[in-house]
């Protein structure tokens, strides 16, 4: 099948619901906690619920993409994260902003799931891995626009306004999915199971050395992204005194050095192949990460000491996501649907447990984050070192 050009755009646009819906209200941190009741960091925690909803919505959206088609639960999914984003703008206090960002979630999940599976219903190995790496191209331009956005929209309209622009967003990808967007499941390819014979098949995904060490790969440095995520307003605006709008241009650097890598893979997999592009890239991100925890712990260098660690580890996930994406998919073809269900799943479970974590462990300074980052990029290597070599 001849791949549209404008394709990527779209599901690209798809995928970045996500770091929209992280990285926009990162920047209003403080000004929630202070307009409902919240201590310093327990807006960290609304965003945990938001991890949580992501990994359990991405094992019901899976199984329901394999079953009624792409398109339908795409529509479906925009549609509830839509009306749950209004809710977030609405929300009275930090557990009604934690459980509507819950709900978001749930749809959002969607937009997280099907358009990796719309990649493997139409593409695989090389070309698969080189479509992925253009998704995330117009998905990096989300992280790189979206503090900044959240950091204006802040200050001139308060961070209720930055919900409703969220809203706004996933109402224009809906509005996208339903004018342009074909489903690439055919109805004979569309598994109809029942919830026993689904979970059946969750076990057999499981059940594939292939599938679990590439994608506890990428969910390890998941992990460390998502410390970085919770723990990025603390480090830059409570500990260096960043503006927020001034934390929107540094938080939107680093995701450059994300959006480079990722375009940088196409014209390395020709000669170096998926599996030696990932193998560099986490050792680049395990070096990365141990500067950047002994900098963090002797309190040495400043805000250089972290950013110049931070440029190093983005690159390297620029790398190790696209491969180790399309790595764990390419034995399950039949179920695309289910197993980028359960891939997205056990990261965002590793999300939800970072996003906690960064939360309780917050003391003001740069060391909850860096240690997790580490930690991430331990357990990315050591999945690495257990993966199938062929």
């Amino acid at each position: 099948m001849r791949i549209p050009r404008w394709l990527p755009l779209l599901l690209g646009g798809l995928t970045a619901v996500g770091p929209v819906s992280i990285d926009m209200y990162l920047p209003a941190f403080p000004e929630i906690e202070a307009a409902l009741g919240g201590e310093p960091g327990t807006a960290q925690f609304t965003l945990a619920a938001f991890f949580a909803g992501l990994a359990v919505g991405q094992l019901m959206q899976g199984s329901l993409s394999d079953r009624l088609g792409r398109r339908g639960p795409l529509l479906a999914g925009t549609a509830l994260y839509t009306l749950a984003s209004v809710g977030c703008a609405l929300a009275p206090n930090l557990f009604w902003l934690s459980v509507f960002r819950a709900l978001a979630a749930l749809g959002g999940s969607a937009s997280m799931v099907i358009p990796r599976a719309i990649v493997r219903d139409l593409a695989d190995g090389h070309e698969a891995a080189r479509l992925m790496s253009r998704l995330m191209l117009v998905m990096g331009a989300a992280p790189i626009l979206a503090p900044t956005l959240g950091g204006f929209v802040l200050a001139a309209a308060g961070w209720q306004a930055i919900f409703w622009v969220i809203a706004i967003y996933g109402a224009v990808c809906g509005l996208l999915v339903w004018l342009f967007l074909p489903d690439t499941l055919p109805e004979k390819m569309r598994v109809k199971l029942g919830p026993g014979a689904q979970i059946s098949r969750y076990v057999a995904v499981l059940r594939e050395r292939g599938f679990v060490t590439h994608t506890f790969a990428g969910g390890m440095c998941s992990f460390g992204m998502f410390a970085y995520i919770g723990g990025s307003p603390v480090v830059f605006i409570e500990h260096f005194h960043l503006t927020p709008e001034q934390f929107g241009g540094v938080f939107g650097v680093c995701a450059a050095w994300l959006i480079a890598a990722s375009q940088v893979n196409p014209l390395l997999l020709p000669r170096f192949g998926t599996g030696l592009v990932l193998r560099g890239a986490l050792r680049v991100s395990l070096c990365a990460t141990t500067v950047l925890t002994i900098f963090a712990f002797l309190n040495w260098g400043g805000i250089w000491a972290v950013l110049i660690p931070l440029f190093f580890n983005m690159f390297s996930f620029g790398l190790v996501w696209p491969n180790a994406t399309v790595r764990a998919l390419t034995r399950h073809a039949a179920h695309a649907g289910s197993a980028s269900a359960v891939m997205g799943t056990l990261q965002f479970v590793l999300g939800a447990v970072s996003g906690m974590l960064v939360g309780v462990l917050s003391d003001g300074s740069v060391r909850p984050m860096a240690l997790l980052l580490l930690v991430g990029a331990v357990g990315a290597n050591i999945a690495d070192f257990l993966r199938p070599r062929t």
